[in-house]
């Protein structure tokens, strides 16, 4: 029987084990561009690690950059396999970079994503109404559009997710079940690198808190 909470464990990973002894899913290793940098730091299986700072400072750019959409220096690996010897499509499908604004090639949602029971199931832990599925994207609010992103992202099986503000169009009920999905999809052992201006989010999601300023990152103090 399905739980409350529809999950998705990772392709390689099982329950991961305790935060003292868990190994790195996610390692950014000398990572820089012209735009920021560099970037050094793992993430383990289970663990959210948040990054704020001022628009513009570079923290989607980090993000793109993981994500091997950005142009850059240095490598990422993920469970020990580097990107760069990795094919892009699997590296991309594994880490999955999901934008404050996604981005729809067709304004059929079916067409970016097959109909299933699993999906079915998120669009209920989302709070989004079956009729989504079949109103064009276009007529969509923002908030819809945006779990409807993040569900797309899900439903990939990745390893890592890189979220750049997922909630920011959400009400505190909706954020607060995307919060619970991905507290699941961490128990599961996905590694979540979140972008958020919400402090309050950050808070309740990270286990590590970052501050971008000016393409330099640095750990704020708990």
């Amino acid at each position: 029987m399905r739980s409350s909470t529809t999950v998705f464990a990772p392709d390689a990973s099982a329950t991961p084990p305790s935060q003292s002894t868990r190994r790195a899913r996610l390692t950014v290793a000398s990572l820089f561009s012209a735009q920021g940098g560099p970037f050094t730091f793992d993430v383990a299986a289970g663990e959210c690690v948040t990054v704020s700072g001022p628009s513009g400072s570079g923290k989607s750019v980090l993000l793109r950059m993981i994500a091997d959409l950005d142009p850059h220096e240095g490598d990422c690996l993920l469970d020990g396999v580097a990107c760069s010897e990795m094919p892009v499509e699997a590296w991309r499908r594994l880490v999955q970079y999901v934008p404050a604004e996604p981005g729809w090639w067709s304004d059929h949602v079916l067409d970016h994503m097959p109909d299933s029971d699993d999906l079915r199931g998120l669009m209920v832990d989302f709070g989004l109404a079956g009729h989504c599925l079949q109103t064009p994207l276009s007529r969509l609010s923002t908030g819809e559009r945006q779990r409807l992103a993040l569900l797309r992202a899900i439903l990939l099986h990745p390893g890592v997710l890189l979220l750049d503000e997922p909630c920011s169009a959400l009400d505190e009920t909706s954020t607060g079940r995307v919060e619970r999905v991905l507290q699941a999809l961490q128990a599961q052992g996905t590694a979540i690198v979140l972008v958020s201006h919400d402090v309050r989010q950050a808070g309740r999601m990270g286990d590590r808190h970052f501050r971008m300023h000016a393409g330099r990152l640095a750990g704020i103090t708990p």
